[in-house]
């Protein structure tokens, strides 16, 4: 099975960026490129039935899968940056951290109005910068019809933070 597959590479850091973090690793993922395949073919599976216009990649590592995955299923990926990372009029949204602030970015006329859209990012923790990101789709004027996530922290249970948005809420590595 994938999962496991993917579990024994993902590598944990603790204490990092700050201590009582436990930083989970994706990048040795890129160090192999079946296992990449891979991912990128479940996501595929996944998401087919979605019904998904565009895919909206959240920096850095929604960067790493998101592309694949939109070229996969044939349909545009957008990327939304950090603050003033982006030419042109943007629309912003300004949230909170488990450890301070944020500020996400997407062009304005990238996103066409009533578009379906996934949201895609490593790793679902708090679902904060998911919820940032679905806040600037709906500034668009279009619908998050989904989230998708390498690595959902269960453990946590915060996955409820963006049921409101969409209960399409897809992980392959889940750590419970």
């Amino acid at each position: 099975m994938i999962e496991a597959e993917l579990k024994r590479v993902i590598q944990d850091f603790p204490d990092y960026p700050k201590p009582g973090i436990m930083f989970k690793d994706i990048s040795p993922i890129l160090m192999d490129m079946d296992l990449y395949t891979k991912v990128i073919k479940t996501f595929h599976e996944l998401l087919i039935d979605l019904n998904i216009d565009v895919i909206i990649g959240v920096e850095s590592r929604g960067f790493w899968f998101g592309p694949a995955i939109a070229q996969q299923l044939n349909i545009p990926f957008i990327p939304i940056r950090k603050k003033g990372k982006l030419p042109g009029a943007v629309f912003s949204k300004t949230y909170q951290l488990e450890y301070g602030t944020a500020t996400i970015e997407i062009q304005k006329d990238r996103l066409k109005k009533n578009s379906r859209v996934l949201i895609h990012d490593d790793l679902l923790a708090t679902g904060g910068t998911a919820k940032a990101a679905a806040e600037l789709v709906s500034l668009a004027g279009s619908q998050v019809v989904g989230f998708a996530f390498l690595v959902n922290l269960t453990f946590l249970k915060l996955e409820q933070n963006l049921e409101s948005i969409s209960n399409n809420i897809i992980s392959i590595v889940n750590y419970k």
